[in-house]
């Protein structure tokens, strides 16, 4: 990073920090210069907690989702509707659909979104693993609630003809009213997450 030969290790910060999702370079050194000056033990705190994530966070074995323990607690609550699975791109998704208040069924996190120029083809994302849910005789309904992007439709589109097929009376559905053309659930404020899920139909 220019002008900072003299500070290799605010160098490196401001580098590993650009890197994250949504940091540009300016944002990226005014939050190193933040930490920089934090008082030690804080800085410390946060340098643990982010060095435990990799012996702690896990992905739940049944759902994909985030987890500290396996199963998650959502996949092991019994207050849950074990019917109903929200099919989502990612983690961040699920907190999102979960701040409405109003779904109470399962989820599976697909991993991603189908995008044959990127070479992420079915196999890639965590389609066999919902297939394979979708064997209980619980299940009822399946909620498609990929981002309504190309990839995300494309997505949708693909997992409604896979299991239409199979004849296992389960009913497709797919957001409806409320979310923008390109835009993503872990953005959506929750007022129009929840009249997207509440206005569902049959996909």
């Amino acid at each position: 990073m220019k002008g900072f030969q003299n500070l290799p290790t605010i160098e490196n910060l401001i580098t590993e920090l650009n890197r994250l999702p949504g940091i540009g370079p300016k944002s990226a050194t005014a939050l190193a210069y933040h930490l920089v000056h934090l008082p030690a033990e804080r800085l410390n705190r946060l340098a643990e907690t982010i060095s435990a994530i990799p012996g702690k966070i896990l992905n739940c074995s049944i759902c994909g989702n985030l987890t500290e323990e396996n199963p998650c607690r959502i996949c092991s609550d019994p207050g849950r509707d074990h019917t109903m699975i929200c099919v989502v791109e990612k983690p961040m998704d699920v907190l999102s659909i979960e701040r409405t208040g109003i779904y109470r069924g399962l989820y599976h996190v697909l991993g991603g979104v189908l995008s044959p120029l990127d070479g992420i083809g079915p196999a890639q994302i965590r389609i066999r693993e919902l297939l394979e849910r979708l064997k209980s005789a619980e299940v009822k309904e399946i909620i498609l609630a990929t981002n309504p992007s190309i990839e995300g439709e494309a997505t949708a589109s693909y997992l409604c003809d896979t299991i239409a097929p199979l004849d296992l009376g389960i009913t497709v559905t797919r957001f409806s009213r409320g979310l923008p053309v390109g835009g993503e659930l872990t953005y959506t404020d929750t007022e129009t997450l929840s009249l997207a899920l509440q206005s569902r139909k049959p996909f």
